[in-house]
């Protein structure tokens, strides 16, 4: 029910509120406002054939960001005020997918192009109907092979992935995601075998460190973004692994260290610790919301975009930036299945 609300308001908004419309909640109309005005700055910078750029071009990357801000608000292919917009983006994507099936427009950093491609691609197609529905989930199944083979097979980085499909060392922040693509693939029912995904767990938990939070190797360089991608991949992989010591004290890390305009990879890390904290629940939340509203929200410049003042997220773009503040505002909406929490409903017995 609170997701079909959540719709309601976010196509009020869009559309525009009517005299019978029941009055929009105060304490959701501000954020509401945020991501409609957004998602109109997203619509106006796409280009004709469907893409969308970062500073230095045209990016896999960016490009899916951008779709998935749309479906996080509950747009789809086939829905919404911006239905168009979003095919157009999901269909850009599924040309660009190589014959090997993987989907990046970088060498040299195309796994991370591909993870969140797939994770775009595992997102949408339980929403397309139709022959583009059919070409999404053939065009699925090919990247998620393309992970499966790229995960690191020995040694201390077992279990995880880095920026190239082949080679020996791994990260925390490919790896992340990774793990969510798969998740979201698996959860659509695509062939994940479950190891795959415990190597990666046990990779995540190795980049636990003793200084209390995840590091981006294990011993490696601690930022809060890390933190974040840390958390989730443990809260998202089963409720043995929910809110656990490790999970808990980087949370605590989060919360010791708030968003900040300069702070080293800014909107990426408010993509994940939105998630995170949605996922540790109860003050983590709670804490987290209050502050991720009061930077973003009065922040968002008349464009309806947001302006990087930290270098590491300025040198993509704003389309980037404002991608990846919707889908850190909009992980309250429940509408993409991979922000879902763990204590809902599941069929899933393992879990």
């Amino acid at each position: 029910m609170r997701r079909w609300v959540a719709l309601g308001l976010v196509l009020c908004l869009c559309f525009g509120l009517r005299a019978e419309d029941p009055p929009v909640p105060r304490e959701m109309a501000p954020l509401d406002a945020a991501v409609g005005r957004a998602l109109l700055f997203l619509e106006r910078s796409q280009d004709t054939d469907g893409a969308w750029r970062a500073s230095s071009g045209k990016s896999a990357g960016v490009m899916a960001l951008c779709v998935m801000a749309f479906l996080s608000a509950g747009h789809t292919p086939g829905e919404g005020q911006f239905a168009e917009t979003v095919e157009r983006g999901v269909r850009w994507v599924l040309t660009i997918q190589r014959p090997s099936g993987l989907i990046a427009t970088v060498d040299g950093h195309e796994m991370y192009h591909h993870g969140i491609c797939t994770l775009m691609l595992a997102e949408v197609a339980g929403m397309c109907e139709g022959r583009l529905g059919e070409e999404v989930r053939a065009k699925l199944v090919k990247a998620v092979a393309v992970i499966l083979r790229a995960q690191r097979a020995q040694g201390q980085f077992r279990g995880g992935w880095r920026y190239s499909v082949e080679g020996s060392d791994a990260d925390l922040s490919v790896t992340g995601w990774q793990l969510l693509a798969l998740l979201a693939a698996k959860n659509l029912g695509c062939d994940v075998p479950p190891a795959a995904i415990d190597r990666a767990v046990e990779f995540i938990q190795r980049c636990f460190d003793r200084r209390g939070t995840f590091g981006y190797m294990p011993s490696g360089q601690l930022t809060v973004a890390c933190a974040g991608t840390g958390i989730l991949g443990l809260e998202l992989c089963g409720k043995k692994l929910h809110r656990t010591p490790p999970s808990l004290r980087a949370g605590a890390y989060i919360l010791d260290n708030p968003p900040e305009p300069r702070q080293l990879y800014c909107f990426y890390g408010l993509y994940y610790c939105s998630q995170a904290t949605f996922q540790l629940g109860d003050e983590f939340w709670t804490i987290y919301r209050a502050r991720l509203h009061r930077f973003l929200l009065p922040n968002q410049s008349q464009s309806g975009a947001w302006v990087a003042q930290d270098n590491t997220s300025a040198a993509y773009g704003k389309s980037y930036t404002t991608a990846m503040a919707v889908l850190a505002l909009t992980v309250e909406y429940r509408f993409l299945p991979i922000y879902q929490r763990g204590d809902e409903p599941t069929d899933d017995k393992d879990n």
